[in-house]
């Protein structure tokens, strides 16, 4: 069963760990204008932690995608346009607020929380690998904190996402309140869909409401591209006929679980160093 805010108890369990999307939470403080919140940031992770009820923190910071990159390199390209068209005060600005980050990164670390962060990976990518080796890292429950709905991509059993812009919970329990289809075709539905978020376009014509109507009548997303061509007089299925590839490349751009780990090779991250890093985190917590 998932914790929760109201089944707490008072001790803090060393086996749980609080993932963080760590630039992801730190615009909470962009948006309301607020420039110095290296404190604040620290203090609110560490409430998390507490409140989830887990002993373990890791922060994780971006440091861009070779692996996306090399794939697609218009992968959240709109995301350059827009920074191309910033005033240089709205550059300077946004130069302070990163500053800040570093400033509250560098904090955590020196308060002894594990922070990570490697040039060319995302943190999605990260927290995608830990998730993945959870039963080998001896961890119990694993609170993701993040606004970013791909990190819904990695909600299984013992493993939840809260929202720090929504304030809201997303577990295996609730998955239904959020989504109409079943944990396992979310992947599906944003491959068809896409993520204008990322720069990523999905097929022409088909958003939520009709990635559901096909999920619902053909399955996942390689049951689906194997059902083309599908024969209909309807513009959204002629042009997911003549763009079907496109939902192989999405899925090597969306999905995590099978990717993350190429993500981390290219980004020339040392498995072997990383794994060793956080089993000595973890065991000198349990200590």
């Amino acid at each position: 069963m998932a914790i929760t805010f109201s089944s707490l108890g008072n001790q803090i369990q060393n086996g749980n760990l609080l993932i963080v999307d760590g630039l992801n939470v730190a615009f909470r403080w962009k948006h309301s204008k607020q420039l110095e919140y290296k404190h604040d940031y620290v203090r609110t992770v560490e409430s998390l932690a507490k409140s989830y009820n887990c002993g373990n923190i890791i922060v994780l910071a971006d440091g861009g995608s070779t692996y996306r990159k090399n794939i697609y390199p218009d992968y959240k390209g709109n995301r350059r346009d827009k920074y191309a068209e910033q005033t240089e005060a709205e550059k300077a600005e946004f130069a302070q607020f990163m500053g800040e980050f570093s400033n509250a990164f560098s904090q955590l670390k020196k308060k002894g929380h594990l922070t990570i962060k490697q040039k060319g990976l995302e943190a999605d990518d990260l927290a995608a690998w830990i998730v993945g080796k959870k039963k080998e890292f001896g961890i119990g429950e694993i609170w993701l904190i993040s606004s970013d709905r791909d990190w819904d991509l990695l909600i299984q059993d013992g493993v939840s996402r809260f929202s720090t812009v929504t304030r809201k919970e997303i577990t295996v329990d609730n998955w239904e309140d959020h989504y109409e289809v079943e944990p396992d075709k979310y992947l599906t539905l944003k491959c068809l869909a896409g993520d204008t978020g990322d720069n990523i376009p999905g097929i022409a014509g088909i958003g939520p409401k009709r990635a559901v109507g096909l999920i619902n009548e053909y399955g996942d997303l390689y049951d689906i591209y194997d059902s083309c061509p599908i024969d209909s007089k309807y513009k959204f299925i002629q042009s997911l006929n003549e763009n079907v590839e496109r939902l192989l490349l999405n899925a090597e751009l969306m999905d995590l679980e099978s990717y993350s780990e190429q993500a981390l090779i290219e980004a020339d991250m040392n498995l072997e160093d990383l794994s060793s890093q956080i089993t000595g985190y973890l065991n000198e917590n349990r200590d």
